[in-house]
């Protein structure tokens, strides 16, 4: 590939390195220069331009990234077209994440313009979430480099797979001690329930019984009788031994113990068995708990109809450490705030409106206030502070609409590149001192303040609550309140992603704030609806 500086007239069918900004010119990195982009940076007094050039046996970057994650992919797996070197891969359903490792690094090594990044190996995913990336270092690659790269990803196929989840039908049985509350076996229930709602399993049957080897033994068996698939014991008394309780009472219907213990914290007091080819699971402590823990790494697996093995469980210490995890309480060094406070503000404003046609819907005007100073002035009337606007497309003007407001401004100068890019100005605007953001689009005019601090109420880290989103009839929309504790993982979203996946990733750090009215949540994104909610503003 041949990659320097030209003059535009000497640029044509090469592909722009950078992107250029000058006078009323816009040019994208990566665009394909042609006779009319000639024209243009002629006409924008551009001497020099920076392109690559496709020599014979070079495959371009998006043609070698499409390429090589069609070959990856595997069931449950689909991919989006390939843009700027880079195609990303999405699970088609819930599942859990299988992948290849060795066959990842073996691809990873065939040379530095190839690239392959996947989510955690057995990482549970929901239906639409990014679980990998193929992306191409250079503009171009050579084609013996993405043939190596799809050969070595045929040869292992699948690379990168979803597993459905298979098991649908829970026996739970507890056991019983004298200053064990009942309450305490409902709520674990209840938590068990949720957490395995998202396979599509349910509670089938359900026993308790005293912490006694031969009661246990005749619950296991009554729990399997009834149709479970998957037995789980959650004992009074946290196991200590194979001679203890549970797993004796195991062997005692003719199951066997596969493994007990776990390189995971919390989780170590864990034990795997079988009985009757279904799998049987004697609970550590910290399974009663919403937060994840080693139970879930084992529990998901066994859902999705994946064997775990006692090489499995050994294999787990690397990362078993979940001291630190998104979704646990955090120690303070002082009294926890109040409740919601200490929440920013960030406005997206500053796409395209392609949908809109000529206007840009920033300044589409209703009462006689454009959409992005409605946002703007009810996100100041909100208790978060500050309100950062973030612009991009006719900056200037989408300033001058807000000019009076005691708004703070981040430019994105890569608007152009999707939603993700403004999403990720935005949170590296936001101050050190606040807890989170509540990010907010400003093309929903009917968001107002008292929705706004109805979410920041909502916001409470200490009792889990780190996602905070409006919903009406189960249909989650926006803004949402985000803990900092995202902040990393909403910086790495790319070009046009949103951050919804990350939502049905954290289930357990979700709340719902329930909206009435469809209306509220409804944005605008075409002439018609702008008419629409036009409408509904009069009528209300």
């Amino acid at each position: 590939m041949k990659f320097g500086p030209v003059a535009p007239r000497d640029a044509l069918g090469a592909t722009a390195v950078h992107s250029i900004r000058q006078g009323d010119l816009v040019l994208k990195k990566g665009t394909l220069i042609g006779e009319a982009e000639i024209a243009a940076l002629n006409a924008a007094g551009v001497k020099e331009i920076v392109v690559a050039r496709l020599e014979p046996g070079d495959v371009s970057e998006n043609q070698a990234a499409a390429d090589i994650a069609a070959a990856a992919a595997g069931e449950g797996v689909r991919t989006d077209r390939a843009f700027t070197g880079r195609c990303n891969l999405f699970a088609e359903s819930s599942g859990v994440l299988v992948v290849d490792r060795d066959a990842i690094d073996r691809l990873n090594r065939i040379d530095e313009a190839v690239t392959l990044a996947t989510l955690a190996a057995y990482k549970p995913v929901v239906e639409g979430e990014m679980i990998a990336t193929v992306k191409i270092i250079p503009f171009a690659v050579s084609a013996t480099a993405r043939d190596k790269a799809v050969a070595e990803a045929n040869k292992a196929k699948p690379v990168i797979r979803v597993a459905p989840y298979k098991v649908r039908k829970i026996g739970i049985v507890s056991t019983l001690l004298p200053g064990l509350s009942p309450k305490v076996v409902d709520k674990t229930l209840k938590i068990t329930a949720a957490r395995i709602a998202p396979a599509g399993a349910s509670i089938v049957a359900e026993r308790r019984v005293p912490h006694e080897q031969a009661a246990l033994a005749r619950a296991i068996d009554e729990v399997l009788k009834a149709g479970a698939e998957l037995v789980i014991v959650f004992g009074a008394s946290a196991i200590a031994d194979r001679r203890d309780v549970i797993p004796m009472a195991i062997e005692a219907v003719g199951g066997e113990i596969e493994h007990f213990g776990m390189p995971v914290d919390p989780g170590n007091l864990m034990l795997i068995g079988r009985l009757r080819g279904q799998p049987v699971i004697g609970a550590p402590g910290c399974a009663r708990s919403p937060k994840e823990n080693g139970f879930d790494w084992v529990l998901m697996r066994l859902l999705a109809g994946l064997p775990v093995s006692r090489a499995d469980i050994t294999g787990m210490g690397v990362g078993g450490l979940l001291m630190e995890i998104v979704t646990r309480p955090q120690p303070r060094t002082e009294p926890a705030p109040e409740k919601g406070r200490n929440i920013a503000a960030v406005v997206l404003a500053a796409g395209r409106s392609t949908r809109m046609g000529a206007v840009n819907k920033m300044l589409a005007e209703i009462g006689g206030k454009p959409l992005v100073r409605i946002a703007a002035e009810q996100a100041l009337a909100s208790r978060a502070k500050p309100v950062i606007v973030i612009t991009g497309h006719e900056r200037e003007r989408v300033e001058a609409a807000l000019s009076g407001l005691s708004v703070r401004f981040a430019h994105n100068p890569e608007y152009a590149d999707g939603l993700g890019t403004s999403l990720k100005t935005g949170i590296a605007a936001v101050p050190e001192d606040a807890d989170g953001v509540i990010v907010c689009l400003g093309d929903m005019p009917q968001v107002d303040h008292q929705l706004i601090d109805k979410l920041i109420a909502g916001f409470d880290p200490e009792h889990g609550g780190l996602v905070v989103v409006p919903s009406i009839d189960g249909r989650r929309g926006n803004p949402v309140v985000w803990s900092r504790r995202f902040f990393n993982d909403l910086m790495s979203i790319n070009g046009d992603i949103g951050a919804r996946h990350l939502i049905g990733s954290y289930a357990e750090a979700v709340v719902e704030i329930p909206v009435a009215g469809e209306a509220a949540l409804t944005d605008v994104d075409t002439p018609e609806s702008l008419s629409a909610v036009k409408a509904e503003i009069e009528r209300a």
